[in-house]
């Protein structure tokens, strides 16, 4: 815009003096014309709306200013503006850009986590020198910096911690880190997110392995169980007929098997007539069982 303006004010000037040799009103007044367009030009080049939600950065021959906020600014023609967006960005690492990462045991997981952040206004000079672009803040300070404190933090927890009993630990402490690592950079992190931890293949199998031999086991140990309370069953069943047998044995004598023997007999005889026979051990003599 400035050399339109300069480039205006140039024909302005030979279309006076031509007119003017001339004596032709026609160019004179296309002279004035064209003056005034060049001024109109070369103030709105010294103009500069900034955008709301933004913020600039005004670099003049090479030396950085201090920032522009939202609104219209006066500046010098040769002076460039880099603007930053002051609204939240996400930062998704997931894809082609999951984060592989090894526990404390050696196990590989891949890691899915999205960091929202935006640019500090109040820092955006320093922020302009680290990165130079809003389209470098993502990828040369959050996302390095994001993927190495997950490692580090994945590094100090093993497998299982990481894709089950401490994620919710693990987040937040990632989420802290990457806090206190670009706050003074001028990136304010809003919300970390750690959307998922998978196991990788090689881990899956070890996993699964592990899971059957902890399956193996249990049923080993239930089935000892199971034999052990048989065996305990089968113990105490033996000892009470052991037992039964020794309190009979002990009870029994001739005479009362010989009465047990004839109470027998008077019971067959209610069927037949008369029975004759040996009762009782070593007994020689017959005992006749009427039906009476």
């Amino acid at each position: 815009m400035f050399v339109l303006s300069i480039l205006l004010v140039l024909t302005a000037v030979v279309l006076y003096f031509v007119g003017r040799a001339q004596g032709t009103r026609g160019l004179k007044v296309g002279a004035a014309g064209a003056l005034l367009a060049g001024l109109i030009a070369g103030i709105s080049s010294c103009l500069y709306v900034m955008s709301a939600y933004e913020v600039g950065v005004p670099v003049t021959f090479g030396k950085v200013g201090g920032p522009m906020v939202s609104g219209m600014h006066l500046r010098s023609p040769f002076t460039t503006v880099t603007s930053f967006s002051t609204r939240p960005v996400d930062l998704n690492l997931s894809d082609k850009d999951v984060v592989e990462v090894r526990s404390s045991q050696g196990g590989v997981m891949e890691v899915e986590l999205t960091v929202k952040w935006a640019v500090t206004p109040d820092k955006v000079v320093e922020l302009y020198r680290l990165a130079g672009s809003e389209e470098s803040v993502q990828t040369r300070l959050v996302q390095p910096d994001s993927r190495e404190i997950i490692r580090n933090v994945f590094a100090r927890h093993t497998s299982e911690q990481g894709y089950s009993s401490a994620r919710e630990k693990i987040n937040a402490e990632i989420g802290e880190l990457i806090k206190e690592r670009l706050a003074p950079r001028g990136i304010a992190v809003a919300a970390v997110n750690l959307r998922n931890v998978k196991p990788s293949t090689q881990l899956q199998s070890q996993i699964d392995r592990k899971i059957q031999q902890q399956q193996a086991t249990e049923r080993a140990e239930e089935a000892t169980k199971t034999a052990t309370a048989e065996a305990k069953r089968r113990k105490i069943e033996a000892e009470g007929i052991a037992q039964a047998n020794r309190i009979l044995n002990n009870s029994l004598s001739d005479k009362v098997l010989a009465n047990q023997c004839i109470e027998a007999y008077k019971e067959a005889a209610q069927k037949h007539p008369v029975y004759a026979v040996p009762c009782g051990s070593g007994s020689k003599t017959p005992v006749i069982v009427g039906k009476d």
